[in-house]
């Protein structure tokens, strides 16, 4: 996820302080990894080097001064042009996945009970994904189904790899 994007996109509903930012941030985005403060502020900083947010004046509060954030007509064209740009499907073709069963069978190493044990982790993960979905908000479950949707493919990526691994290994040693 692009930080500075989103953070674009939080100030074009309308002018925001950087806890305020941060706030909306971990409430949307941050569930599983809340945006530490100081990134918020860096980030913050390089979009006023850059034209494209406008920090006020200080203002004094019950903690250290707050400065309200605008973005810029700059800014907002940015966030524009990043929003209707579609993502790539799969920008990598070699996951992490791939490589460690490859690996593994170059060094000579069990890739089968690398892809059980990574199996039963997927599993797990799904399980609890699930909780959230029967637990958790509308929010929540949309954001689980997408981790299941992704933990699925991964499933039967690992499946289809395992019925394969035999040859896979042949060709690996070969090379």
């Amino acid at each position: 996820m692009s930080v500075p994007l989103t953070l674009l996109g939080l100030l074009e509903r309308e002018p925001s302080y950087g806890y305020d930012l941060k706030r909306d941030y971990d409430t949307y985005f941050g569930r599983a990894k809340p945006l530490p403060f100081g990134q918020v502020y860096a980030t913050l900083r390089r979009l006023a080097r850059d034209g494209k947010v406008t920090g006020g004046e200080a203002e004094p509060g019950a903690g250290p001064d707050r400065k309200p954030y605008t973005i810029t007509g700059l800014g907002a064209h940015e966030f524009d042009s990043w929003l209707m740009q579609p993502i790539e499907p799969e920008p990598h073709l070699q996951t992490v996945l791939f490589s460690k069963v490859v690996l593994a069978l170059m060094l000579g190493r069990p890739a089968d009970t690398y892809l059980d044990i990574q199996r039963a982790t997927h599993l797990q993960r799904m399980h609890e994904l699930i909780e959230i979905k029967r637990t958790g908000s509308l929010m929540d479950g949309l954001l689980a189904d997408h981790g299941l949707f992704h933990l699925e493919a991964d499933l039967r990526w690992i499946d289809l790899t395992s019925a394969r691994l035999h040859a896979l290994a042949e060709m690996v040693r070969s090379a």
